[in-house]
């Protein structure tokens, strides 16, 4: 191992740094949310060319649907090991390895000639990126002192999550255009030019020495996978084999999982994560905010496109404005957590983002955009900025080193169960609302009245989790003492 492997993080922690310091912690910064935007960006662009692929190679609809599900269930699956992996054998490491294998898919994908190689290239991306993200999101941690930095990196970060989501929108729109094989080859020059400068301007992190808890990563994979298959099922019936049996065994292997990890000399994911009232409360606010914003973002974007008659361009540039409030309101973040604390911060972003939901519940057949969807994009990506920032601060802050890569993966865990669950509950609830609305109004009803009455039925559940959020925000999360007194 060379000195450069064993080399702690670089923190900028004295005021009388070069400027040459800041300048390589910028691009250092760069590197690392490129990574996550291309995590942002993927799910997207690829779901936008879904029509294009299917009839491209000629797939079948349950082969269409493994394109998604290949991808979340390898994704949401790894995410536990990827961030022990970063912790023991170095961050760096786990991001390059990890984004190389998502430049190799990629090339796969853009070349598959049937649906069986590009399924297998969706689920090594979803593999490179649960190796790479917790990685990324850790290395914020231990390359930023916590504090005003620490807060600026991650508020950052949050742009570039709110952007990449809307960028995939838009790129999906205009790649599908001219090819759907470009949704892949996209990420080759990206992924290339971000992992040389991750070796040229990433230190490695120290490697804390140890083993991997192997029972542990089998069990926590099942239990992940599963959980996840049985929530991306729940379109197919609440009762569906294909539903509850998959969810089950997921929800006990976790469980098992939980037993094995108190009993391990070196586990996966240390236990104290989750005992921590603070750190825990904030883990659950984030599974319930991603059900939110997840379930009201998919339901959005086919409500404007199935009632209102957007193209699938024209969508994704509809969805600008929430990405633009994100951008101002999470450079404005730092400063608001510095001058009123975290909490406050953290309950201000719970109540746009649930007054989002609420205004949601209002749709009707006269909704357009302008009186239907825009205000609710606004508070959505005002809310998603303030939430996410103090949610990552809270739970990234006072972790020893050796545990950062473990929270993140754990962290980005709660993010995908949030995703799905919110995703697979809001989508059911609309879908049944509208059919029941169109079949008791004899076929009388416009398109338009029947989707919005699917809106506006399948929020009440999205209204349901920022409520709960709400009340572990106010009654779990605390506002770190030291934190409290250097705001």
């Amino acid at each position: 191992m060379t000195s450069r492997d064993t080399e702690p993080a670089t923190r900028a922690t004295d005021e009388s740094a070069p400027s040459g310091g800041d300048r390589r912690l910028a691009i250092a910064l760069g590197v690392i949310v490129t990574c996550q935007l291309m995590v942002a960006v993927d799910s997207n662009v690829v779901n936008i060319a879904l029509p294009e692929i299917q009839s491209g190679l000629g797939m079948s609809g349950l082969a269409l649907a493994w394109v998604f599900s290949a991808y979340s269930l390898a994704y949401g699956g790894l995410l536990l090991l990827g961030g022990r992996a970063s912790d023991i054998l170095g961050r760096r490491r786990m991001f390059v390895w990890g984004l190389g294998l998502v430049v190799g898919a990629s090339i796969l994908g853009g070349v598959a000639p049937n649906e069986g190689l590009l399924i297998a290239a969706r689920a090594l991306q979803g593999v490179g990126f649960a190796f790479a993200g917790p990685a990324a999101l850790s290395m914020i941690a231990a390359t930023f002192a916590e504090g005003p930095q620490r807060t600026r990196a991650l508020s950052v970060f949050s742009m570039v999550t709110g952007f990449g989501v809307t960028l995939g929108l838009i790129l999906g729109g205009i790649l599908t255009s001219l090819s759907w094989r470009l949704v892949f080859f996209i990420n080759v020059p990206i992924g290339l030019l971000t992992i040389v400068l991750a070796l040229r301007y990433l230190t490695e992190t120290e490697r804390h020495s140890g083993k991997f808890d192997l029972l542990g990563a089998i069990v926590s994979t099942l239990g992940m996978v599963g959980v996840v298959y049985g929530l991306t099922n729940i379109t197919n019936g609440w009762t569906a084999p294909g539903t509850v049996v998959p969810f089950l065994i997921g929800v006990v292997l976790i469980g098992v999982f939980l037993f094995v990890e108190r009993r391990a000399e070196q586990p996966i994911m240390p236990l104290r994560l989750l005992t921590e009232r603070l750190r825990a409360g904030a883990y659950l606010t984030f599974v319930l905010l991603m059900a939110v914003m997840a379930g009201t973002y998919i339901l959005l974007s086919l409500y404007i496109q199935d009632a209102l008659g957007f193209s699938p361009l024209v969508a994704g540039l509809a969805f600008l404005p929430m990405a633009l409030v994100q951008f101002f309101v999470a450079k404005s973040a730092p400063k608001l957590i510095a001058k009123y604390g975290r909490k406050p911060v953290l309950l201000a972003g719970v109540v746009l983002m649930l007054l989002e939901a609420i205004w949601l519940t209002t749709t009707n057949e006269s909704s357009n955009y302008f009186t239907g969807v825009l205000g609710p994009f606004i508070l959505l990506g005002a809310g998603l900025s303030l939430a996410f920032v103090a949610l990552n601060l809270t739970v990234l802050g006072g972790l020893a080193p050796r545990e950062m890569g473990a929270a993140s993966g754990l962290l980005q865990a709660t993010q995908q169960i949030g995703l799905s669950l919110g995703v697979a509950i809001l989508t059911t609830i609309y879908q049944s609302a509208s059919a029941s609305h169109e079949e008791s109004t004899g076929n009388a009803a416009s398109n338009h009245e029947v989707l919005a009455h699917g809106l506006s039925t399948a929020v009440i559940a999205a209204v349901a989790f920022g409520v709960a959020a709400l009340l572990i925000s106010v009654f779990v999360v605390t506002e770190p003492k030291k934190e409290a007194v250097a705001a």
